[in-house]
């Protein structure tokens, strides 16, 4: 059994009913949905002309090895009706694998943990709701340190649904 942990992302439609769709099926299709960080509003990052963001991330527990764990989640955003418009732009929903326990894997289509972890407030600060003492198996630092060496600063914001 692996501690999976996936970062929801959308910023098209309705953004609260796009990530509950996610996370249902998630559930049905990766694992058991443990812990859900709250919804938290973010600037876009990488492009900015584009919506604002809904995020959240999950703590799933699920049987899935690491290459079957990718092929699901994008299955997923394609069952979702994922377009991809342009890199770091709009959509529908994005999931992105995060951490699988303290693994660490690189590949052209995978890398765990997410290359972009330490730069990204929208990630760092549901992570740190949610986990704050999960050390990052790379740099050795918990999720509440690399929030505080995070160089994004942009807002994010919990948002009350």
């Amino acid at each position: 059994m692996h501690t999976i942990y996936l970062l929801l992302g959308t910023n098209l439609g309705e953004k609260a009913a796009n990530l509950n769709l996610a996370k249902q099926l998630i559930e049905k299709e990766v694992g058991q949905v443990l812990v859900s960080s709250s919804i938290y509003e973010t600037m876009p990052w990488g492009i900015e002309d584009q919506p604002i963001f809904y995020n959240q991330v999950l703590k799933v527990e699920s049987n899935l090895e690491m290459i079957s764990l990718l092929k699901t989640t994008q299955s997923i955003e394609q069952v979702m009706g994922r377009k991809k418009y342009r890199h770091w732009g709009e959509r529908l929903i994005d999931i992105d694998i995060l951490y699988i326990d303290d693994l660490v894997y690189n590949s052209e289509d995978l890398n765990v943990p997410h290359l972009q972890i330490p730069n990204r407030r929208f990630t760092l600060v549901p992570l740190v709701e949610i986990a704050p003492d999960f050390i990052h198996p790379v740099s050795a630092l918990s999720q509440t340190q690399l929030l505080t060496e995070c160089p994004d600063k942009l807002e994010v914001k919990k948002v009350n649904i």
